[in-house]
């Protein structure tokens, strides 16, 4: 049982990830990229000064390892439930995906857009890096989406699993 136990605490930690992940990204998609996005590349520098202590980079890459390390945890510890095994790895390759989606579609086009900015690139490039940027960025919710959908299913198929496990040794030592 305490196998049982270990694989349900680290499920439901990837689950919480992947729900923090999925809420944090879809605030950032309806709340700051309006702002950021606003009148670009004017916009980009007005939100530089608001970023400036902090910034989605901060929080999102250590976020998406933590993702992948307790999806990682979850697939090993959860394989032998068959009914949860191909749930579980399906979100994993999901946030896979869009960390992978990430570092090659949306981290040249931040540094493009904050780090190199007006000194290195006409504002018309800066503009259509912008609509690249948030035409792409529905690819990123799109996998945090489906990877949240999939873990949450492969959370209840394997708890599930545990609780029909428990009354079949519940019946079996009362018989």
């Amino acid at each position: 049982m305490k196998r049982n136990t270990l694989t349900f605490w680290v499920i439901l930690i990837y689950l919480w990830v992947m729900l923090i992940l999925l809420g944090s990204i879809v605030l950032e998609t309806f709340m700051i990229y309006p702002n950021i996005f606003a009148d670009p590349p004017a916009s980009f520098a007005v939100a530089l000064q608001f970023m400036a202590v902090r910034t989605p980079s901060d929080f999102f890459p250590p976020l998406g390892f933590a993702s992948w390390v307790t999806g990682v945890a979850s697939v090993i510890l959860g394989w032998r439930v068959k009914s949860a095994r191909w749930w579980i790895l399906g979100s994993l390759l999901m946030i896979v995906g869009q960390g992978l989606a990430s570092m090659a579609l949306f981290w040249p086009r931040n540094t493009i857009m904050f780090i190199e900015g007006p000194a290195v690139h006409s504002a018309e490039f800066l503009r259509q890096t912008a609509t690249e940027f948030q035409n792409l960025h529905w690819l990123r919710i799109g996998f945090n989406a489906i990877g949240s959908v999939l873990i949450f299913t492969g959370f209840l198929k394997f708890y599930r699993h545990t609780i029909v496990a428990e009354q079949a040794i519940t019946v079996e030592h009362d018989a």
